[in-house]
């Protein structure tokens, strides 16, 4: 029934066993304060690496940019020595892995900045409340980068893809969704700009092609990837015209020939943020060529169903792979999937309940 799921796929130099791919998600278990990756990130990295592809959780490219407790970074020399051990962990299990980078610009509390205001690509502030160390926050007003600060920023982000290499990752993915930064320059509704980073979407990809191609001269083209976000609001970030705004980032990704596109596309009824907004994949996959990899609520039946018709070449399952680590044996032998428990509080808790306590399926078996 799922038989094309355990189809092979080709992604630039990224060769895939299965189209089950593990999505991003943010865990929050990285040592604190150094946010180094730890022994307990290896082991859960390890459990999943039956993925097709894993994408990491967002990973922080600088200070600046990373704004969610315990979430790991990618900037110091601790921090590559600490992912070297998951990367290990992931190919000695016959996996691959690709680093999510990450700056969550207008998202980052000043708590995590000394005291500093956030940037973003306009002076805006962010609705709702942030996650800081001494609990949830009201987010604070950010201030506009200036053009030469962006291009500070891009090289941020090469460095932070050059200590990916050296880590000994498969490649990178840039999150350019979400509402964080790179989204923040895509949408219209916090692009307040005048200058050659604001007004038509032309312009508002600008930042993103600057980023894709340091990751490219980085890597090459055959190992970076993009996410997106292109229907609805996220975290306060929204869009007057998605389809011009998203098609005209589609033309970056195909112009620069990456290895592929991710998108997270929820629908009226997801069940972690919904919206109307009409989905947007079927515009981006008659622009962009490379393989598409689609997200946000699948069931097996619905990904084996849009891989089998062409609408997507792969699935990112993020929340299943959080309680069914072995989630492709699962799928394969039609075997019950385990649901989430004690969440959200465990997604973000600090040990390992939650995390890297979920049994694989012959485990759950013999414990039954």
């Amino acid at each position: 029934m799922h038989e094309n799921l355990f189809e092979p796929l080709t992604m630039g130099a990224i060769e895939t066993r299965n189209r089950i791919h593990m999505a991003p998600l943010t865990r929050a278990r990285a040592d604190i304060p150094s946010l180094v990756p730890n022994e307990m990130m290896v082991t859960y990295y390890r459990q999943r690496a039956s993925a097709g592809l894993i994408i990491s959780e967002a990973t922080g490219i600088s200070v600046e940019g990373a704004g969610w407790p315990a979430a790991p970074g990618i900037w110091s020399r601790e921090q590559v020595e600490g992912w070297k051990a998951v990367t290990r962990a992931v190919h000695e299990e016959g996996g691959q892995i690709v680093l999510q980078l990450w700056h969550m610009g207008r998202l980052v509390h000043p708590d995590f900045l000394g005291g500093e205001a956030p940037v973003s690509a306009s002076a805006t502030t962010a609705p709702g409340h942030a996650h800081t160390y001494e609990g949830r926050k009201d987010y604070e007003p950010a201030r506009a980068l200036s053009v030469e600060e962006i291009a500070r920023v891009v090289e941020d982000y090469r460095k932070a893809a050059q200590n990916a290499k050296e880590a000994g990752f498969d490649g990178v993915q840039l999150h350019g969704a979400n509402g964080y930064l790179v989204d923040q320059f895509l949408r219209d509704g916090t692009n307040h700009r005048d200058d050659e980073y604001g007004g038509p979407p032309e312009n508002r990809v600008r930042f993103l092609r600057e980023v894709l191609t340091a990751l490219v001269d980085v890597w090459g083209p055959e190992r970076v990837g993009l996410r997106l976000s292109p229907n609805g609001e996220t975290q306060g970030c929204d869009d007057s015209d998605p389809a011009a705004t998203f098609g005209a980032a589609a033309e970056v990704a195909q112009a620069l020939g990456i290895a592929f596109l991710e998108l997270r596309q929820p629908g009226p009824e997801g069940t972690f943020g919904s919206t109307e907004v009409p989905q947007q994949d079927a515009l981006i996959r008659r622009i962009y060529k490379g393989p598409l990899i689609l997200n946000s609520d699948y069931t097996p039946e619905e990904a084996a169903r849009d891989v089998a018709s062409g609408r997507c070449d792969a699935v990112s399952f993020g929340r299943p792979f959080i309680s069914n680590p072995d989630l492709p044996a699962r799928i394969a032998r039609g075997a019950e999937l385990a649901p989430n428990v004690n969440v959200p509080h465990s997604w973000y808790g600090r040990g390992p309940e939650g995390y890297i306590d979920y049994p694989a399926l012959e485990e759950a078996s013999i414990d039954a």
